[in-house]
């Protein structure tokens, strides 16, 4: 029987291409180090990412070099107000087989192993929920049929802050899906100077290949096996559930907390992230340092607590500032529980 965690072999032999995916992917987007670390971590966790900012920050070319770097197929759709869910997802055509005619599924864009879905808050909310099978199941169904998507399916959506004109939110259904939902800050004057030495306007910065499709499996699998401790996965359950109202002084004015989804996407990604440092197993540092990107979208505050200018990241911080990383109601020794 094979060992069921992974080894330091093979957690050195998943490191190397991942070291190398960043330094790619860093001369893509200038000075954003600690967002192309979270969007690795995120698609070796084998999830979805939304990254959100203001538009020109480099959101698009981030995950064409992504798609590039790991030579996967790639489709990208520009959600407007009058696109379809048919447009994503494709539609029976009308066509002639053995002298019949009968409807034949074409597929849509959202066949691929990574799809951009460029300003997606742009869509009406009926397209948007098109990719909620998609996101949750890798399969659509079409007219009572079931497409099974490639492997690897990924979505990595944009989005302007839903303040813009034209943009409508999410629904909490399909939030909840997405692994992380990263912020795209502003350039800071150097990177700028950097960017403007450096590139030509309308022209894409080339991005070697760095892995294969099996090499890449490969990684997401040894993430899959690294060794998640008992007080690790305690300690994610408890600041999960401390964000729902009445289980933390920190939960006051949340209206709802996260979803078990959110307790199995944290443990995902604090295992991708201790395979992209080295380790072979996930620490309470993992789980402390991914409970933003996890946490923030999932939990929706009522109107005071917002009007308060209170927001949900102010939330997370309280939470892991208030859940200690020891479940202090649990007795540490045979001693104490008698």
């Amino acid at each position: 029987m094979s060992d069921p965690y992974a080894s330091e072999t093979e957690i050195q032999t998943a490191a190397r291409p991942i070291q190398a995916l960043k330094r790619a992917l860093n001369e893509v987007l200038f000075g954003q180090s600690e967002l192309i670390d979270l969007v690795l971590c995120g698609v070796i966790a084998r999830g979805h990412v939304l990254l959100e900012g203001l538009p020109g920050l480099g959101k698009t070319e981030l995950v064409k070099g992504l798609a590039k770097a790991l030579n996967l197929t790639t489709r990208r759709v520009q959600f407007t107000p009058d696109l379809l869910p048919g447009d994503i997802t494709g539609n029976p055509v009308l066509q002639e087989v053995d002298g019949r005619r009968e409807f034949v599924f074409q597929p849509g864009p959202i066949f691929a192993n990574l799809l951009l879905a460029d300003e997606i808050n742009r869509a009406s909310p009926k397209t948007q929920s098109a990719l909620l099978e998609a996101m949750q199941e890798r399969r659509v169904t079409v007219l009572g049929h079931t497409h099974t998507l490639p492997d690897p399916f990924f979505v990595l959506a944009t989005q302007n802050p839903i303040e813009l004109e034209g943009t409508y939110p999410l629904p909490e259904a399909q939030v909840d899906r997405f692994l992380f939902k990263l912020e795209v800050l502003r350039n800071s004057a150097e990177t700028l100077a950097k960017i403007v030495t450096h590139r030509e306007l309308g022209m894409e910065p080339e991005v070697p290949t760095i892995t294969t499709r099996e090499e890449f499996a490969l990684i997401q699998q040894t993430a899959r096996r690294i060794y998640l401790p008992e007080i690790v996965a305690d300690y994610i359950a408890r600041v999960v559930d401390a964000t729902h109202p009445g289980q933390s002084k920190a939960a006051e004015g949340v209206r709802y907390g996260a979803s078990p989804r959110a307790a199995l996407s944290l443990a995902s990604a604090s295992k991708a992230r201790a395979l992209m440092q080295g380790r072979p197993n996930a620490s309470f540092e993992d789980v402390q340092a991914l409970a933003g990107p996890v946490l923030n979208h999932r939990i929706l505050l009522d109107y005071t607590a917002r009007m308060d200018g209170r927001s949900s990241g102010s939330v997370v911080r309280a939470i892991l500032a208030e859940v200690p990383v020891q479940n202090l109601s649990t007795p540490r020794t045979l001693k104490e529980a008698a």
